[in-house]
């Protein structure tokens, strides 16, 4: 009787788990007057980062950043197997809304969340989460995220093509009504490094001055968005 005890507690003990923590991703933009690009939402492994702060930007990431073209990011983490959610808002993030991603099961190798999106109008400003730890104890777990800077376009804050390498700042639809024009241009020079955004300056002059944003409903502070994670 004891060794039959002894054999079916050595059996338990080799059966290995079958949880798997499943994930769903809230997204709040916290601005006044800012809109974020198509997201990117991604689980993916360790070895795999958007960016480390204080070193140039990839291609990819100013791609993203200057334009709001998220595909070259999303190839990045997809050669890594991760999983991704792209453009769960079907579009822009407008001020003051949220979007869900379900990312369900991403697997065991995927233990990293990261997520980001350009930020209109800017040159390159971008919201990011990069590269946290995804917590597996069942819960809701509540991050504030930082506009960073790509450092790869000068911040002149006047309008232009969003092309990656091309001076200006997109102004797709509903922003096209909302940012003025004529712009002198605030400055000429790129910091050539990702870090956190020191925030757009902006004025008062619709139809010239220094700045094509407007100083009194498009200027913001960090942090610019929320993130609520749950796992279950």
């Amino acid at each position: 009787m004891k060794k039959k005890l002894f054999t079916s507690l050595i059996a338990l003990t080799l059966i290995p788990s079958s949880f798997a923590a499943e994930y769903s991703v809230k997204i709040e933009n916290l601005t006044h007057g800012t809109y974020f690009t198509p997201l990117l939402v991604s689980a993916h492994p360790a070895s795999t980062t958007l960016f480390s702060g204080g070193m140039p930007a990839s291609t990819n990431l100013q791609a993203m950043a200057e334009g709001g073209d998220i595909s070259g990011l999303e190839a990045d983490f997809m050669a890594a197997g991760a999983k991704n959610i792209a453009n769960p808002a079907a579009g822009l993030l407008m001020p003051g809304k949220y979007v869900m991603a379900d990312l369900g099961d991403p697997g065991a190798a995927n233990n990293r969340l990261s997520i980001t999106a350009m930020l209109l109008p800017t040159n390159d400003g971008f919201v990011a989460l990069n590269n946290i730890t995804l917590p597996t104890m069942p819960g809701t777990y509540t991050y504030l995220l930082n506009a960073y800077d790509a450092g790869t376009e000068a911040n002149d804050e006047i309008r232009g093509s969003g092309a990656k390498g091309m001076g200006g700042m997109p102004v797709p639809p509903p922003l096209e009504a909302l940012v003025g024009s004529g712009g002198a241009g605030v400055t000429t020079t790129a910091e050539g490094f990702v870090h956190i955004h020191r925030g757009v300056l902006g004025d008062h002059n619709a139809s010239g001055g220094t700045s094509d944003i407007d100083a009194s409903s498009q200027r913001w502070l960090n942090p610019v968005a929320r993130v609520t994670l749950t796992v279950k």
